[in-house]
């Protein structure tokens, strides 16, 4: 639905709300957003309910009390979309120089996997 490039210096909860930035207007269909304790607190709540005032945030938590492997509810989802668009050679390693061009292969790794997911609905 939308991506954007930072450098590595900028934090996920401050990247993740210029992202919502750009996205202002475009699905105001969406009404909840699932995000991992990286975005919790007052800062990323308050920016949020700026830009996208109708949109609810659900923060999945990692529980302290269990150990190994656990499935967390809905963030699954988030970690098998990053793995299938890392399966797109480019986009496994930093290749490209310039952001415009790793968030036009970002996009078109989306529409490969997307049309996919379209043509062959098992």
């Amino acid at each position: 639905m939308g991506g954007i490039v930072t450098a590595a210096d900028i934090q996920d909860r401050d990247g993740g709300l210029a992202l919502l930035a750009t996205m202002f207007g475009l699905f105001p269909f969406l009404g909840k957003l699932f995000a991992d304790s990286a975005y919790q607190g007052p800062i990323f709540h308050g920016a949020l309910a700026r830009v996208l005032p109708h949109i609810e945030i659900e923060i999945v938590k990692r529980s302290d009390r269990v150990k190994g492997f656990v499935v967390q509810p809905r963030r699954w989802v988030v970690e098998r979309t990053i793995a299938w668009l890392n399966r797109c050679r480019r986009l496994a390693k930093d290749w490209e120089n310039l952001n415009r061009n790793a968030v036009a292969f970002l996009k078109l790794a989306s529409i490969r996997l997307m049309l996919r997911k379209l043509c062959n609905p098992s």
